[in-house]
């Protein structure tokens, strides 16, 4: 057991809306959890056995995505489709899962809601994680993700039809131990044939599959674009809808109902928009240029009505990757979403959490969490983009990135990412 003492820390504090200098925390490594935190250097309550000075850097909750696709290859997009996006081998979309997972936690992503993952992988994936296997997240797991016969996500997810096909299948998952429950409700961008607002699963097929998910204290999480899809899932009762094109003061009233909160993956769309001209399918690319203003007037709207948001990328999806593009999310929740900094940051953090029902164990820096954190030189309340750049990622007290400084591995960063687009 190894009680660790980090001082000298401005440490974010989702009340206060901001960061607070000359704070610190005690975690306890063997439990992985936070046992003090206050003002100044440490109490005598606690006897550490290592103090590590902080020296005055930003400190906040590891970032939190409730929206990746672990096994999907984002690199496809950035080598104009020389690989496949999605391998039909069992065998590569695992590896490319581990790869993606490093990616994440290197970047300070600490904790991700996959959902949906080619032959149920993230279910194995997690396991590995909790043992120590594999470098990466905590991972709340979706495995495949339902649709209907030859819907949204089909190749790799499980399709049924009607109230006890759902039923069934919903039954069958939790039986495998995945911890949420996805469903392919509309159409989508990255499917031809189809649109956003097609629907695809009827509100009766997605009430069911709720009712079965919270019977076992499961969530459920719901793809959903166009405007009468996004209500009928809230109406059905989903916790989250993903996406979301397309959000008017109805929905709004029946989010507020039945406290639905809103995972928007704006840069799915937005990268889509800025990069993918020519490698992107151009009938995706002309779905997103019809809806990508409305979408993001959407998410816009829904902050403001004071609509939890919680923050989802799509990882996976074209050059929209496992890296900075978590923290790229949150900066776009500012720039195109009305939010302040704080606000943001809640997205990734607090709001997850609480989206995930998670939040007894994770989102804040408090005493009896886990002591995820990330930590970094400047403050992101000056400038929401210094998220995106190189920082210390703790998970579990303990440090497993360690931020580069040398000038020459920046230079080499910033190379490949222009070589890509980014």
């Amino acid at each position: 057991m190894t009680k660790i003492n980090y001082t000298n820390a401005a440490i974010y504090n989702h009340d206060a809306q901001d960061f607070e200098a000359n704070h610190y925390v005690v975690v306890d490594t063997q439990t992985g959890k936070v046992i003090e935190t206050g003002e100044g250097n440490v109490s005598n309550a606690v006897q550490v056995d290592e103090t590590v000075d902080m020296k005055g850097k930003y400190v906040m909750p590891g970032i939190m995505n409730a929206h990746t696709h672990i096994t999907s290859i984002p690199t496809y997009w950035w080598h104009d489709g020389e690989e496949d996006r999605h391998s039909d081998s069992r065998e590569f979309n695992t590896m490319y899962a581990i790869q993606n997972m490093k990616d994440a936690i290197d970047n300070g992503i600490t904790y991700i809601r996959n959902v949906g993952a080619a032959y149920d992988i993230d279910i194995e994936i997690k396991k590995m994680q909790e043992k120590g296997m594999i470098k990466g997240p905590k991972v709340m797991t979706s495995g495949r993700a339902f649709t209907m016969t030859g819907g949204h996500g089909s190749g790799s997810g499980h399709e049924v039809d009607g109230v006890d096909e759902i039923v069934k299948g919903v039954r069958t998952a939790m039986k495998k131990g995945v911890d949420n429950i996805k469903l392919m409700v509309t159409g989508g961008v990255l499917k031809n044939g189809e649109t956003p607002d097609d629907i695809q699963f009827n509100e009766d097929e997605v009430r069911a599959a709720v009712v079965e998910a919270h019977h076992k204290g499961k969530t459920v999480a719901a793809h959903v674009q166009g405007a009468e899809g996004v209500k009928e899932a809230a109406r059905a009762g989903v916790d989250t809808v993903e996406h979301a094109f397309n959000i008017d003061d109805e929905t709004i009233k029946i989010f507020r109902e039945h406290g639905t909160t809103v995972v928007p993956t704006m840069n799915a769309m937005y990268a889509i928009y800025k990069y993918g001209e020519k490698t992107v399918p151009e009938w995706a690319r002309r779905k997103v240029i019809v809806n990508i203003e409305k979408h993001f007037a959407s998410i816009t709207k829904a902050a403001a009505a004071g609509i939890p948001i919680a923050m989802g990328t799509d990882a996976g999806t074209p050059y929209n990757g496992f890296q900075s593009e978590s923290a790229y999310e949150i900066q776009l929740y500012v720039d195109k979403a009305g939010m302040t900094p704080a606000q943001a940051i809640d997205t990734a953090t607090i709001n997850c959490a609480r989206a995930m029902h998670v939040d007894q164990e994770y989102g804040e820096i408090a005493v009896g969490k886990y002591a995820d954190f990330i930590a970094m030189t400047e403050n992101p309340m000056d400038d929401i983009s210094v998220i995106q750049r190189e920082k210390d990622v703790y998970q579990n007290g303990v440090n497993v990135h360690r931020a580069v400084t040398q000038v020459e591995a920046s230079a080499q960063t910033e190379t490949e990412m222009e070589a890509v687009g980014r």
